[in-house]
């Protein structure tokens, strides 16, 4: 890990999301690009399927805002629509079909939910600190359960989730650590929402569960910031950041950036092509 100018002075701690420590583990190159890259190089065009997921997450989290009794289905349906933008798709036509997808998606989900309730955080910033790593994100919503937090986190892919995604999710382990020292209440459960589907994957995490996710950040933390250590003394990028290269690499924002990624997946997909009708996405929004 780098150090203080000083001596004697304590480790610097690595500040970071947990989607900045998952980027490294998918690809070193595409974290430099991301994070290190200055001036940062240009991303490829925006993707549909991050459209809808982006403008659902919005939705949900103004109908919150809304009081009780407007807290309907169709009134989720009505934040959406006025919330859409249609980057990414191909033509108006899809854009406008997709948007009544995500409407009928949303006003389901929205219908399922108890309009009296009102989560502990919406959107909410929550944050907490090891030895070496201060680590901080965004989560979805917060729910109270009885004396304890649950961890919401909304999924608008098509791909089938598993009990495992929300088991071995190293973000959501780590929202859940950050909302317990952040709101000072315990925090162990964790839950994905599928919104197409309505499915909800839930897991319930023990002490040691945690202390196993946070021993796998702080190792990824020790790799990508010795790298950067030594990039800034001068190493060769290309090998202290090297690519992943696979078929997935057609999804990488800076594929056109990356011989290995373009040889692997045969271009840039075309930025709708992640929705329902085309192949999946390898990210969801999240």
């Amino acid at each position: 890990m780098q150090q203080l100018g000083l001596e004697g002075m304590p480790t610097r701690l690595f500040s970071c999301t947990p989607s900045r420590l998952t980027s490294w583990l998918d690809c070193p190159r595409r974290y430099r690009m991301t994070y290190l890259d200055r001036p940062p190089l240009q991303k490829g065009p925006a993707w549909a399927h991050n459209t809808v997921g982006a403008v659902a997450h919005l939705a949900l989290a103004r109908w919150w805002d809304l009081p009780e009794e407007r807290r309907t289905g169709p009134a989720a349906r009505g934040l959406l629509e006025r919330a859409w933008q249609t980057d990414g798709f191909s033509d108006d036509e899809q854009a406008h079909r997709w948007k009544g997808f995500a409407g009928d998606m949303v006003e389901r989900y929205a219908d399922g939910l108890d309009p009296a309730e009102d989560p502990v955080g919406i959107e909410r910033t929550v944050a907490f600190k090891t030895d070496t790593l201060a680590v901080s994100g965004r989560v979805d919503r917060v729910d109270r359960r009885g004396d304890e937090l649950v961890v919401v986190d909304y999924k608008t892919g098509r791909s089938a989730l598993t009990e495992d995604d929300a088991r071995g999710s190293l973000a959501l382990a780590l929202y859940a650590l950050a909302c317990a020292r952040t709101l000072r209440t315990p925090c162990t459960k964790v839950e994905l929402h599928h919104l197409p589907s309505g499915k909800v994957l839930a897991w319930e995490h023990t002490p040691e569960t945690l202390a196993r996710h946070v021993r796998r950040a702080e190792a990824i933390a020790t790799e990508a910031a010795a790298a950067k250590e030594e990039l800034d003394e001068g190493g060769p990028a290309d090998e202290l950041f090297p690519p992943r290269p696979s078929s997935l690499c057609g999804w990488c924002d800076f594929s056109r950036h990356c011989p290995e990624g373009l040889a692997a997946s045969g271009g840039p997909n075309k930025p709708w092509a992640g929705l329902a009708e085309e192949r999946a996405p390898l990210d969801e929004v999240s």
